[in-house]
């Protein structure tokens, strides 16, 4: 205990290692907002083949192409990170010509999370109620309007959920790549806190950690609430049918109406 206390003493009196800290934190967040807004617009695409793309979706797709779809998400959700990141090195190499650092782990962030966003965006579409869609099927919406139109706001506040989700996982695979070689908070803890035996280094990285988790779950759960009071209450319903109705009519008139 004595030797933790001096550890925190040093570390708190470590000007060098706080300027670390600081270089870390913006590192973690730089990482974790590039690799999840990729990670994300692949999900949401990914997630729309997978609900609309069904035998009984919007737009069907062959049986053969969706096998193939669910067969590479399931093998990329199967491998486990830090493996994975091991296998994508040298295409981080070729993209951003090094192995190391923030920047390098950015490619295998979005690799690993792509797949696990599109099974949440596939579960938040799916929680879409039927009938707005039959409703909007049966006023002669195309595919592309009742994705566009009816199912991607009607599932907004689940995706936003989600999305919140996504990040927090991002953050904790970014956390774990500092230990192959990526930046970050995850380096700090394992060069100066765990190859070290500092475990003052590597509580105040992880108290930074929760920190930053607590803040975007917050910001996410906040974000989720407004939106779901926005879209899901019955006024806003009956506006978005309101919305997609003369939405259609507008483009059944124009000469290129879908």
């Amino acid at each position: 205990m004595d030797k933790f206390m001096q550890q925190m003493r040093e570390a708190f009196a470590n000007e060098a290692l706080w300027k670390e800290f600081q270089t870390g934190i913006w590192d973690t967040i730089y990482s974790t907002v590039a690799a999840t807004l990729v990670a994300c617009v692949l999900g949401i695409i990914l997630g729309i083949i997978l609900v609309a793309g069904e035998e009984d979706g919007v737009r069907p797709l062959p049986g053969p192409v969706m096998k193939v779809l669910n067969f590479a998400i399931n093998i990329l959700r199967s491998v486990p990170f830090l493996i994975l990141m091991i296998m994508v090195l040298p295409l981080s190499e070729l993209l951003v010509g090094t192995t190391i650092g923030t920047v390098a782990s950015i490619p295998p962030l979005i690799i690993a999370s792509a797949s696990f966003v599109a099974r949440l965006v596939e579960t938040s579409l799916r929680e879409v109620d039927k009938g707005v869609i039959e409703a909007a099927q049966s006023m002669g919406c195309s595919p592309f309007q009742i994705i566009w139109k009816v199912i991607l706001p009607e599932s907004l506040p689940s995706l936003v959920a989600s999305f919140t989700t996504a990040f927090i996982t991002i953050l904790g695979y970014g956390a774990m790549a500092g230990a192959i070689g990526g930046g970050g908070l995850g380096k700090i803890a394992i060069n100066y806190g765990y190859y070290k035996y500092n475990y003052a280094v590597m509580l105040i990285a992880v108290v930074f950690i929760v920190i930053l988790v607590q803040i975007f779950q917050s910001l996410g759960t906040s974000l989720a609430t407004r939106t779901d009071h926005r879209i899901t209450n019955r006024a806003g319903r009956r506006k978005l049918r309101r919305n997609v109705s003369r939405q259609i009519n507008r483009d059944k008139r124009s000469p290129g109406g879908m």
